[in-house]
């Protein structure tokens, strides 16, 4: 697959994990004349205009909206010198939201895609992960106390001196990958998931177990869900998806036999895909996957190989 920056991915703000740490050098950056704030509600961004523009907030100017926060502010990185924060305010009401952000409405990030720079996408994928994590993990699953924020929001420690448990950001890999038939003619597997609208049909994808590699994992929901066994998995990518904490791995994989047996839960349906009979699907109107998803990179990069 060709190597580009995937939606909500690309490395945009610095991070700076090394001086997160730092209390005092957080306040500053929070205190600078360049510092921002991204306002996110219930895992949605605050938007204006009649083409939504997500609002983003000079901290300076943002004493009302971190007064009326549960929680502080939690750091993105660094855009150039300055800092970037995230706030969430999913205690109020929708409308105090909206209000006191100066904003008209909420909308979910993946909405906006196609609107958004890639770097906005990036960002307010981000702060939304973060600020999810954060919302659903305010109490130690140990000793059940409620955790304390560190690093800019990079860390939550139970102040318990007889657990003192650290929690990080956690993450959720999946794998997607692109089956392609053992003999000629060039052809893809694609499934009908249960749930999915009448003839939506989608690559294979599936969370990764405790004790698998990500190969296993792709081995294991091909064979589960299809009854594929795979000759070959080859990694093409991978996509930050913060809904709410994934991590998508694509591959591409090479079937050792065409048979198929679905297994009547996770599918309905499966079948094997020639380029032309996708183009027409296309053509009829029909999407390869989301236009911000690994999957549809995935296929499309699979059509541009040609036939």
């Amino acid at each position: 697959m060709p190597q580009q920056s995937l939606t909500y991915g690309g490395g945009w703000l610095d991070r700076a994990s090394g001086s997160r740490t730092d209390p005092a050098w957080l306040a500053s950056k929070l205190a600078s004349p360049g510092a921002r704030i991204i306002p996110m509600w219930r895992d949605q961004c605050l938007v204006t205009g009649e083409s939504p523009i997500p609002v983003r907030l000079a901290a300076t100017e943002a004493a009302e909206v971190l007064a009326v926060a549960a929680e502080g502010p939690v750091f993105l990185g660094l855009d150039g010198p300055d800092g970037v924060f995230a706030v969430d305010l999913s205690a109020l009401a929708v409308t105090r939201a909206v209000e006191v952000t100066g904003a008209d409405r909420v909308l979910d990030v993946r909405a906006l895609v196609g609107t958004l720079s890639p770097s906005e996408a990036a960002s307010h994928a981000y702060a939304r992960g973060l600020l999810y994590w954060h919302r659903h993990q305010r109490f130690c699953g140990t000793c059940g106390g409620r955790t304390d924020t560190r690093d800019g929001g990079h860390l939550r420690v139970c102040p318990s001196a007889d657990c003192a448990r650290l929690f990080f950001p956690r993450i959720e890999p999946a794998v997607i990958v692109l089956i392609e038939a053992p003999e000629a003619p060039d052809r893809c597997l694609l499934a009908q998931h249960r749930g999915a609208p009448e003839g939506a049909y989608s690559l294979l994808a599936g969370f990764l177990e405790i004790g698998e590699s990500l190969a296993d994992a792709v081995r294991r929901e091909v064979a589960e869900e299809a009854g594929v066994r795979l000759a070959s998995v080859t990694y093409q990518d991978s996509q930050a998806w913060p809904f709410p904490a994934g991590l998508m791995v694509g591959f591409r994989a090479v079937a050792a036999t065409e048979e198929i047996s679905v297994d009547e839960d996770e599918l309905v349906a499966a079948r094997w895909f020639t380029r032309a009979e996708l183009r027409e699907r296309v053509a009829a109107g029909h999407q390869l996957d989301r236009p911000d998803s690994i999957g549809r990179q995935l296929l499309q990069a699979w059509l541009d190989a040609g036939d």
